[in-house]
């Protein structure tokens, strides 16, 4: 079993609200250098901020684009990201069109997700699925239009969907894409068991605003 200390480095430590202050945000960044966390994880308007706040750590900066609906254009979402990056973010998560997945049109769903890897310009991009949204077929389809498309992970949720992560979604994400990209669980991944349940399930990566209570072994009261 994953004991706290070394969890800390799966952990993005995120902070996604609307009424998110650059105060906040601050907070964030010296709670992830202090407790080690992989990166933090903030609205792309943040960005400057948080890379100027971690410049001299080894913690990165993720960005969500099109969030949280998915439903922005295509270019938008690719511009979203390649501003991100040029502006400090070294990994992207964005949400997938949710609508065109359920509607079935596959098409459009991967040149959405080919179009933000691309201008991620070798960046690890995470494809946001909503599992919560789709069907087990939906869910495997898009994790299968991920690994075509090259992308460095798929992600469960935007914990702003109404569902968050589940130990089943991890084993059914991880069975899809093998071994070939990551799998981050994210949305209501609250304390130090569900951390553990979902590693164990096969997640590589944990989207969570607890990461504090996660590595002390303690629950969180948490939206994320």
């Amino acid at each position: 079993m994953t004991n706290p200390a070394s969890i800390a480095s799966y952990i993005d430590h995120t902070l996604l609200k609307a009424e998110a202050t650059p105060d906040q945000v601050r907070v964030l960044c010296d709670e992830a250098v202090e407790h080690g966390f992989k990166s933090v994880c903030v609205n792309s308007s943040y960005v400057p901020l948080a890379a100027k706040a971690l410049v001299s750590s080894s913690v990165l900066v993720c960005a969500v684009v099109g969030f949280p609906l998915g439903a922005m254009a295509t270019a938008s979402k690719a511009a979203e990201a390649a501003l991100a990056i040029a502006q400090g973010a070294a990994e992207i998560d964005m949400v997938i069109p949710i609508g065109r997945a359920r509607a079935g049109n596959w098409a459009y769903v991967k040149e959405d997700i080919a179009a933000v890897n691309s201008a991620c310009d070798g960046a690890p991009l995470k494809v946001i699925l909503e599992t919560s949204m789709l069907s087990e077929d939906e869910k495997r389809e898009v994790c299968r239009l991920a690994v075509e498309c090259g992308v460095a992970f798929v992600k469960t949720s935007t914990g702003f969907g109404g569902g968050g992560a589940t130990v089943a979604d991890i084993r059914l994400m991880r069975e899809v894409v093998g071994d070939e990209i990551g799998v981050k669980a994210s949305g209501g991944v609250r304390d130090l068991a569900a951390a553990q349940a979902m590693i164990e399930a096969g997640a590589t990566r944990l989207g969570t605003s607890s990461g504090v209570a996660i590595i002390a072994g303690e629950s969180a009261d948490a939206d994320y």
